[in-house]
């Protein structure tokens, strides 16, 4: 779960002036390609990846109409003659063998859930997901868990990077790349443009760490990996990992693992604007009832 929560409404995420230039008008309900405001299906977005090797997903957590449309992406590319492969934030990498089991059918739910630890691998209603991991089992997608533990998480918000110890920065990239201004800028803008005090640095240094430790992982299995003309593999995280293309996104290219469109979930009950630079495609739904 990111750490990065939107504190202020002075400052809209969604309208930063990042990439390209000008804005886009996006209802709800509406898939909206950014650069010509054209609207679209998710099937006509799977289509529009064809050549593409990576399609980055921004999500908003426990989002009913989010992860729908995260299920109808991924099972559109399929139909689309694309073969899938799945990198989720939604478990750590210590998950994977159970990941696999999943898709090979190995597993029913109840022994999915439980053996990969789902309350306290991510914790959301599982509801949300079942979707999507429907279509990743139907299909019999690789599924890839992205995610660092949370323990290493923790102890970079509270010590910075150099408090981990040194078995877990030998799974790591040697340092945190702290040169890109344009995802310090985001991250401002999530957290309402505060200084939340002595911490803060530290907090954008765990939210770093994230961004390269998902990447890293997705990098690494990209790597051992043969590559078809068929294949994409598809990253799903929160948007705060994606929007703009400056978090996993930003931290796969520096890897040369490759480029993809961004495609960016947000809410509204009412037409909003948002800057053509915020994803290559911009969903946008009403909110939902808290319950």
């Amino acid at each position: 779960m990111s750490l990065i929560v939107a504190l202020a409404l002075q400052i809209n995420p969604n309208n930063l002036p990042i990439g390209t230039k000008g804005t886009v008008l996006v209802e709800p309900g509406q898939i909206v390609e950014t650069k010509t405001g054209r609207v679209m299906t998710a099937f006509e977005v799977a289509e529009a990846c064809k050549g593409q090797r990576l399609l980055f997903i921004g999500e908003n957590h426990a989002t009913t109409a989010h992860q729908q449309m995260e299920a109808k992406l991924v099972e559109s590319l399929s139909l689309a003659g694309r073969t899938p492969a799945v990198g989720v934030e939604f478990f750590h990498r210590t998950k994977q063998d159970v990941l696999d089991q999943w898709t090979k059918g190995a597993l029913n739910e109840a022994d999915f859930l439980n053996q990969s630890e789902w309350k306290t691998q991510w914790g959301y209603d599982y509801s949300f997901y079942k979707p999507l991991f429907e279509v990743i089992k139907a299909k019999a997608m690789p599924v890839v868990g992205l995610n660092l533990p949370r323990d290493w998480v923790r102890t970079v918000s509270k010590g910075g990077f150099e408090a981990l110890p040194l078995s877990v920065r030998m799974q790591l990239p040697p340092t945190l790349d702290l040169k890109n201004k344009n995802h310090k800028i985001v991250f401002d803008s999530l957290m309402g443009g505060h200084d939340m005090g002595p911490g803060t640095a530290n907090i954008y240094q765990s939210q770093l760490l994230w961004d390269h430790g998902m990447a890293d992982t997705a990098a690494k299995y990209l790597s051992v990996r043969r590559p078809s003309s068929k294949d994409i593999f598809v990253v799903i995280a929160g948007s705060g990992h994606i929007m703009y293309g400056q978090g996993i996104n930003y931290r796969m290219a520096q890897r040369n693992a490759g480029k993809g469109p961004n495609f960016i979930m947000i809410q509204s009950d009412k037409p909003v604007t948002v800057s053509k630079g915020l994803g290559d495609y911009v969903y946008c739904t009403a909110p939902e009832p808290k319950k």
